[in-house]
């Protein structure tokens, strides 16, 4: 079973997007600050991170910044989800090390498929 560990703040997109994802098969893990989603990367390896860029108490870009530089979750693919569309925050996403990026509101299918090909590259 794939495990994601999902770093949001607001209740109402973890509800939604965990209970999506667990129908799918999922395990998903919540992390509600950047602090916290750095720390449990570490601790619980996940295949997959999803990760909101406005966090509480460390941004999503200086998370994904640490994560990305540490070397036990530097491989973890880590997709940063925003209500930020523009190219420029994609940029952003991608200079702070993301693997990929998803706009919200999430298209479930697209982000069924960037999830999945990023955890099966290695599994072939």
């Amino acid at each position: 079973m794939t495990k994601i560990l999902y770093v949001e703040d607001n209740p109402d997109n973890i509800y939604m997007l965990k209970m999506r994802l667990e129908r799918k098969g999922f395990e998903v893990l919540i992390a509600e600050d950047g602090e916290k989603g750095v720390a449990m990367a570490a601790s619980e390896s996940p295949d997959i991170i999803l990760m909101d860029v406005g966090l509480p108490k460390m941004d999503g870009y200086e998370a994904t910044r640490k994560l990305k530089g540490d070397p036990k979750t530097s491989s973890i693919p880590l997709i940063m989800l925003t209500a930020h569309a523009l190219t420029t925050d994609r940029d952003k996403a991608y200079s702070a090390g993301a693997d990929d990026y998803e706009a919200k509101p999430i298209n479930m299918p697209q982000l069924l498929e960037k999830i999945k090909s990023h955890t099966t590259k290695d599994k072939t």
